[in-house]
């Protein structure tokens, strides 16, 4: 079996997983973005319920890959901080600000290295790895940006989050739109 004939059997059932991580992020950010004014314990809970989703959908893609006999430990080690996060942020909602930015920090760190990783092992099967490059390294910016200016409130937070929900969503839908036309192309 060759490298292309394992992607195309992993990515066949995988862009609709993308499609759907990307949506939940457009989403998020928008809220956060146009939204602000919620209380931050409401803004924890989306943020919580944002990244169970995300890091079910990621488990969901690691599962498929395991049933293909890939290496998709880094996708589940992803979904299962994504499940952690979100499970703090909506059980204990009471949690300062401060704590959240740390939270968020530490859940986007781990994201964008997994998704790093994840494109580099796909850059000599497909074309378009980069996208996933790019959501890895938005991912990591904002880990950059919460963790270097944690005090400067939680509105701030909530534009950043917003700001790189929206932008990673936008790229990881480019991404699943992208890997739908190559499985089609390619079936």
């Amino acid at each position: 079996m060759t490298a292309p004939d394992v992607v195309e059997g992993i990515m066949s059932g995988l862009w609709w997983a993308i499609a759907l991580r990307a949506l939940a992020a457009i989403l998020l950010g928008i809220i956060a973005i146009f939204m602000p004014g919620p209380t931050l314990a409401a803004i924890v809970i989306v943020f919580g319920i944002y990244a169970i989703i995300d890091g079910i959908l990621a488990i969901v893609a690691a599962v498929r890959g395991f049933r293909k006999k890939e290496r998709w430990w880094p996708m589940l080690l992803e979904g299962l901080v994504g499940i952690a996060a979100g499970a703090i942020a909506i059980f204990w909602p009471g949690i300062g600000a401060l704590a959240l930015t740390y939270l968020v920090a530490a859940w986007a760190l781990v994201t964008g290295a997994f998704e790093i990783a994840a494109a580099i092992r796909l850059r000599k099967v497909i074309t378009g790895e980069w996208l996933l490059l790019i959501a890895g390294l938005l991912s990591i910016a904002l880990a950059v940006l919460v963790a270097l200016y944690p005090g400067t409130g939680a509105l701030l937070l909530v534009w950043w989050l917003g700001a790189y929900a929206f932008a990673y969503g936008v790229v990881s839908l480019v991404l699943a739109l992208r890997l739908r036309t190559w499985t089609h192309v390619n079936a």
